[in-house]
């Protein structure tokens, strides 16, 4: 993502979620309690637009994703987006459905690494977002379900079937994706869903912890790391051993590999600046 902006001002207000920064590290808190904060056409948009906003602000070095109330996500509303996408054509039917993925995209490319703080409910593009995240962490009354199968749609939904093999292998993608069933989070522990288990109503702080953790590192280390894990999905290993070295070499020029080597020799801890 561009740090370079155009003619557009920054955006002062976020209707559909909220967002709060504090020192390098950005909360983003989907906010609809009362809805299980199921997601509206307006929330994708929002979301779709914040993380490329965040990313040419520059102050950002972490993001933390979570829900407010009883639980994470509990994916499309029924009534605004399900309901609504009878009456569509199929040309409006591929707008929405482009937009979410550049939604899980905008989650994948943004230069600062994501946490998802997952407690209660995690459930078809609410489990997607949290899938997409760089870290999952989750108490145990998370239970994560790709319901997409279940309302006679494909599993592959928003980049789906891409990212859960990657995470989880495929075949326990395969079942989770075909069948729809609900995942919760000891299993999914287990299997490679959930990065860390927090404790009972403790899956915000812990993530804020690791936010906090991300954002005092070195920032432009993360970004390169979180770049190349994603690039070197699909890349032979000669192309990949190749990035690598372009990438290293780069930041073998970069203020933080200095002060690194400054630290060290004077015994101290390194202020990292992302640079």
């Amino acid at each position: 993502m561009s740090p370079f902006t155009g003619s557009a001002s920054r955006t002062e207000e976020w209707r559909h979620l909220r967002l709060t920064l504090d020192a390098g590290v950005a909360t983003v808190t989907l906010a609809r309690p009362d809805k299980l904060n199921a997601l509206t056409f307006g929330a994708y948009a929002d979301l779709r637009d914040l993380l490329p906003e965040l990313a040419r602000d520059g102050s950002v070095r972490a993001l933390v994703l979570g829900g407010e109330g009883r639980g994470f996500c509990s994916g499309g509303d029924v009534d605004e987006i399900i309901g609504a996408t009878l009456a569509m054509d199929t040309a409006q039917l591929l707008d929405f459905n482009r937009m979410t993925g550049q939604t899980v995209r905008a989650l994948r490319e943004c230069p600062f690494p994501v946490v998802a703080a997952v407690h209660g409910v995690a459930a078809g593009a609410g489990a997607v977002l949290a899938l997409a995240a760089d870290f999952r962490v989750a108490d145990p009354t998370a239970r994560f379900a790709f319901l997409f199968t279940r309302v006679g749609l494909s599993g592959g939904d928003m980049g789906a079937a891409y990212l859960l093999p990657r995470v989880v292998g495929l075949g326990h993608a395969t079942r989770l994706l075909m069948l729809g069933d609900t995942v919760r989070a000891a299993e999914a522990e287990r299997i490679g869903l959930v990065s860390l288990m927090a404790g009972e109503g403790q899956a915000g702080p812990e993530a804020q912890a690791l936010a906090r953790r991300l954002a005092d590192g070195p920032a432009l280390a993360h970004a390169q790391t979180k770049a190349l894990l994603t690039a070197e999905l699909d890349m032979p290993l000669a192309a990949a051993v190749e990035l690598d070295a372009a990438t290293q070499a780069l930041l073998m020029n970069s203020a933080d590999y200095a002060e690194f080597h400054a630290a060290f020799t004077e015994k101290r801890p390194p202020k990292w600046q992302g640079q």
